[in-house]
């Protein structure tokens, strides 16, 4: 099951990045799935799960953002199992 959530914006912040709600929406995705990753709440399955798109395409969004690949602990072998 899914859930919706509404976030409100001002339309000068929708004209300022020259897109539309539907767009702006993936946006906040994006960057949400990969601070929830880089914080170590998501695995990268998940998030790409949730932005529909490979993993390893968004292994490479979360590089490019900063984000570390696997440090070799129990947790992050752990975290990048759970969907498994």
């Amino acid at each position: 099951m899914q859930q919706t959530v509404h976030i409100q914006c001002p339309t000068e912040l929708l004209r300022g990045l020259q897109v539309n709600a539907e767009a702006f929406a993936e946006i906040i995705k994006l960057h949400t799935a990969i601070a929830l990753y880089k914080q170590g709440k998501i695995s990268s399955g998940m998030a790409a799960k949730w932005l529909n798109m490979p993993r390893v395409t968004f292994l490479m969004l979360a590089m490019e953002a900063g984000a570390e690949l696997l440090e070799n602990t129990p947790e992050d072998f752990d975290r990048e199992t759970a969907l498994l």
